[in-house]
């Protein structure tokens, strides 16, 4: 499963540094890719839950879009 989300509020590569960390420890995660500049975030895994993806962004200070 692959899914793409877009992240609002990430300016520097620090940022995509916090969410990609964030990211990866949610189970079902197996990679997170995080790109400040696009906004965006995509998550490849199996089995993992949405709410928890978004729930990780959040903790993180960042808005999840759409």
């Amino acid at each position: 499963m692959e899914i793409t989300i877009k992240i609002a509020g990430m300016s520097c590569g620090h940022c995509s540094a916090r969410v990609k960390g964030a990211l990866e420890k949610v189970a079902g995660v197996e990679s997170a890719e995080v790109s400040h500049a696009d906004g965006l975030a995509v998550i490849k895994g199996a089995g993992f839950d949405p709410a928890a993806i978004r729930q990780a962004i959040e903790d993180q200070g960042f808005d999840v879009v759409g």
